[in-house]
Formats: C-alpha cells, sequence, structure tokens
C-alpha cells in the first residue's frame, strides 16, 4: 500500500469523527480548521500514522486546539495590556514602577483566567468606558441582567486575585462608571 492510499483510508475513515471531536471543542467553523490541519499533520507524517488512527488523529486535533487557545490567550493579554495603556493615558505620577507592574500582571493574569463572558462584560466597562446601558446594548441584555452579571464577574476576579472584599472594593471605582447603580434604569427614566 502506498503513503497516498493510506493516507486516503485514514483520511475516509476518520475524517467524520476528527471533525465532530474538534467542532465539539471549538465551533464547526474552527472545528472545520483544525480538522484540516489535522490532516495535514496526518499526510506529512504518514509513515508516523499507528493502526487504529483514530486516537492518533485526535491527540494532534487536541494539540491544535490547545495551541490555539494558547495564542488566543496570549493575544488577548496584548491587547488588554494595551487597552489598559491607552486608557490610562499618560501618568505623571512617579510611583513604584516594579510594584506597579507585577500588580497589573496579577491583574491580567486573573483577568485571563476568568470566562470569556467575564473578560467582555468588565473590559467593555473598564478598558473601553461604556456605560451600563452602552454594555448591555453591546451584549444583548438588559441593564438590570448585565448589573446582575457584572456583581458575579466582579466577585470571580476578586477571588482569582485573592483579594478581600474590601480592598477590591477600592478598585472598583476604576473599574465602572462611579455613577452606575444596581438600578439604573429607574434613574433613566424607564417605567419601573
Amino acid at each position: 500500500m502506498t503513503h497516498a492510499q493510506r493516507f486516503r483510508d485514514v483520511y475516509e475513515e476518520c475524517y467524520p469523527r476528527v471533525l465532530a471531536y474538534a467542532t465539539s471543542l471549538v465551533g464547526r467553523q474552527v472545528g472545520e480548521d483544525i480538522t484540516s490541519e489535522t490532516f495535514t499533520v496526518a499526510w506529512r507524517r504518514v509513515r508516523d500514522v499507528p493502526d487504529p488512527a483514530l486516537p492518533w488523529l485526535l491527540g494532534v486535533a487536541r494539540n491544535l486546539v490547545r495551541e490555539l487557545r494558547r495564542r488566543d490567550a496570549h493575544q488577548y493579554l496584548l491587547a488588554a495590556e494595551e487597552a489598559q495603556r491607552i486608557s490610562s493615558g499618560a501618568r505623571t505620577d512617579a510611583g513604584d514602577v516594579a510594584a506597579e507592574v507585577a500588580v497589573r500582571h496579577d491583574a491580567l493574569q486573573a483577568l485571563a483566567g476568568l470566562p470569556e463572558a467575564d473578560r467582555e462584560l468588565l473590559t467593555l466597562l473598564a478598558w473601553h468606558g461604556l456605560s451600563a446601558r452602552e454594555a448591555a446594548q453591546v451584549l444583548d441584555c438588559t441593564t438590570a441582567t448585565l448589573t446582575v452579571r457584572l456583581y458575579r464577574a466582579r466577585r470571580r476576579l476578586e477571588k482569582a486575585l485573592g483579594a478581600a472584599p474590601a480592598a477590591a472594593s477600592e478598585a472598583e471605582p476604576a473599574s465602572a462608571p462611579p455613577a452606575e447603580t444596581p438600578y439604573p434604569s429607574h434613574r433613566e427614566g424607564a417605567p419601573a
């Protein structure tokens, strides 16, 4: 059997299952890309593909997903740092730079460890400067729902930072517009 025949047999036998596995991890569109990359690796390493091939192929797909997530997390951290730099502007105080860098690093690591929905919500308010009403529009939910999500996201961030609630509440004004209250729709003239 030639290498091309071996690859074709493996492809025909395993493609649907590799696609299903990749799709279950990252969704249909990215799953198709991961599956294509998996079979590209299999083509290049057709001599190394064991029999049965499926476990090996699923391992390759899993590694590709992990690498994708690592790249995405790294890109997110870079974007978060840049957004923080832009939103804070040029600082005039000459505080302890090393301590500030350490605190910022810890905060970014804690933020990166949160679920994607929490990160998005917190950054919409803190770094992009949206009000609760504007963030609710972006996330396609009511302001009241957003407020509940924000409360929960902040508690998870506090837990990730290992900070006491009192210490975190001192930092909260920087992460949300100060005029926001848990029930902004009453102030905004919406019917109660």
